[in-house]
């Protein structure tokens, strides 16, 4: 079910797909949408009650002009979850969304039981902006058809021999089609930059040093590309874990994306089912 959230002064716009247990709340990455979980829920199998949001300026969220620091992405959620009646939940966050679950956790304890980190580095690269400027040119790209768009990230090679249904389903909501059938991205690039401007002016590490309820770190070991950096290095995620009161460390065998969409979601559900299950 779908729906929508007046909350924070925006209409925020989340996916609810049912399931037993406690509600899993889901934050995806920095330009992804609340579709980017569609294998992990599937691998989730109802096992929780499962919310995926779109975050503001990103897919059928509003778009503001401002308002993309990490703590209003936090507020978002909450009033979320105010509007839905739930005042305790497990946040889940993938690479972006971790690091919005490392602040809902340290600075929200009474509203989050249990924090989960899902491939996301708890301390940026400051040149991140750099290193991501082909992502912010893909979403000013206009593509002349829907089938042009998907045989362009079909083609991506991390995708090679890899592409499901549900990648299907998120890269279809990824874009919107305009009037004359071409297709353009949902994120909106300035809400991107200004997102990660957000991210980069808070001491990420330092915030997950503050962490006090339990908090499940999910790394993938394999890279986007043969010799490409991992985005959550092994020394980097042995650090986090160190500093955490409560706190532990699964590798996945996968990459960045394999984890939420691809073959590993399974291997993630079965980290996070057991995780809350530990309690």
């Amino acid at each position: 079910m779908k729906g929508y959230a007046n909350t924070n002064g925006i209409k925020l716009h989340y996916l609810d797909y049912g399931g037993n247990g406690p509600t899993l709340l889901l934050a995806h990455g920095l330009t992804a949408n609340a579709h980017s979980f569609e294998g992990l829920v599937a691998a989730l199998d109802g096992s929780m009650r499962v919310i995926a949001v779109d975050l503001r300026g990103r897919g059928l969220s509003d778009k503001p002009a401002s308002g993309y620091s990490l703590e209003d992405h936090a507020r978002d959620l909450l009033g979320l979850l105010d509007e839905l009646g739930l005042y305790e939940v497990v946040v889940a966050g993938h690479s972006y969304g971790g690091a919005l679950a490392y602040v809902l956790a340290a600075e929200y304890p009474e509203r989050i039981t249990a924090c989960i980190a899902i491939d996301a580095p708890a301390a940026p690269d400051p040149g991140i902006l750099d290193q991501i400027q082909p992502v912010l040119d893909r979403l000013e790209v206009t593509f002349p058809s829907m089938e042009a768009y998907l045989e362009h990230v079909q083609s991506m090679p991390w995708f090679d021999g890899k592409w499901n249904d549900q990648l299907d389903v998120f890269y279809r909501t990824d874009v919107q089609q305009l009037p004359d059938g071409s297709v353009r991205s949902r994120a909106r690039p300035a809400a991107i930059r200004q997102s990660i401007t957000g991210l980069l002016d808070v001491d990420l590490a330092a915030l997950v040093a503050s962490i006090a309820v339990p908090t499940l770190l999910i790394r993938a070991i394999e890279p986007l590309l043969p010799g490409a950096p991992l985005l959550f290095p092994k020394e980097e995620a042995e650090s986090a874990l160190e500093s955490l009161r409560d706190g532990r460390l699964i590798e996945i065998k996968g990459h960045h994306y394999d984890v939420v969409l691809g073959r590993a979601a399974t291997e993630t559900a079965a980290a996070i089912r057991g995780f809350v299950a530990a309690g």
